[in-house]
């Protein structure tokens, strides 16, 4: 088939790239278009404008403003990037008779926060203008399903916490600060996240591809939730390290944490909310319908293999 990806040489276009080339013929759209193997030819977003991009039997949206944890990037660019090119390739797809519209929103277009596990018929309640302008992207799409044809689909997915080697994201901050031996002090928070290995999203967008699903809203992440803890743990082992976590009282991270707040420290009340909440998002919707009870790549594995990139 003859794909089209948005934003294909950031990590995850990069990694479809290599996933899916050797089984279908790849075109780009994106803000640079250096040559790419596995790309016949990438398109700039004023060619998709004047209608000189081909038409494509799939077409995956990736292109987007990432979350700010620094939060210095002003809410209009989120909308502008997240929101405004969604609505361009989205009315481009109507248009050009593709089969398939594979959007990546993300899993904090759901929720900012989650109280046990998070599923898709969620009432969505983004914080912030990065998860506000995904779900408002969704909203587009899905206000905009009526104008489709019997034979297109769309996919909206939801990742949690994407890794993978050369990745540039929280992971390789943590991976920074256990590398050089310093304890990690908050053991005493035992809390639970959702990650999606690099290798399971590939696996789950061919399936997208390649089968007959229906369309919809489909969170992703791996089978299984890891602790922090047990990060710092693989992180340790990993390295051939032993492990330091202190199990320092709750109480008294909490109190340092709003000084943290008040004196502009490192640990403050939101990282420390951030390093410690739980976040677990369940798959079963997406497995259902790729027709799997486990996805390839066991969580624990793919966090394993992304530490080992680092090393390297």
């Amino acid at each position: 088939m003859n794909i089209l990806i948005t934003g294909l040489h950031g990590f995850v276009g990069s990694n479809l790239v290599k996933a899916l080339a050797p089984k279908h013929t790849i075109y780009g759209v994106d803000i640079i278009a250096p040559e790419k193997e596995g790309v016949v030819r990438t398109y700039s977003w004023e060619d998709l404008e004047r209608g000189e991009v081909p038409v494509a039997d799939v077409v995956i949206h990736l292109a987007g403003k990432a979350h700010d944890t620094k939060n210095e990037a002003k809410a209009e660019v989120y909308f502008k990037v997240n929101t405004g090119l969604t609505e361009k390739i989205f009315d481009w797809f109507k248009r050009s008779g593709s089969g398939k519209f594979v959007f990546f929103s993300t899993a904090k277009a759901a929720a900012d926060r989650v109280d046990g596990v998070l599923t898709e018929d969620v009432e969505p309640a983004p914080v912030g203008p990065y998860g506000e302008s995904k779900i408002a992207a969704e909203r587009y799409i899905l206000n905009g399903v009526d104008g489709l044809t019997e034979g297109q689909r769309y996919y909206i997915l939801r990742p949690c916490m994407i890794h993978g080697p050369g990745n540039k994201g929280n992971l390789n901050l943590l991976y920074s600060v256990v590398s050089k031996g310093i304890p990690w002090p908050l053991g005493a928070f035992d809390n639970r996240r959702t990650f999606t290995s690099i290798d399971n999203l590939s696996f789950i967008v061919e399936s997208l591809i390649e089968k007959d699903i229906p369309s919809g809203i489909y969170n992703i992440g791996d089978d299984a939730p890891v602790s922090t803890n047990e990060l710092i743990e693989i992180i340790c082992r990993t390295l051939g390290k032993k492990p330091h976590i202190w199990h320092l009282s709750r109480g008294l991270m909490t109190f340092c944490a709003k000084m943290g707040t008040v004196l502009h420290l490192p640990l403050n009340e939101e990282r420390l909310r951030k390093l410690t909440e739980n976040y677990v998002s369940s798959n079963e919707k997406i497995k259902r319908a790729v027709g799997v009870e486990r996805l390839p790549v066991d969580a624990r594995d793919g966090i394993r293999k992304t530490i080992e990139s680092f090393r390297e």
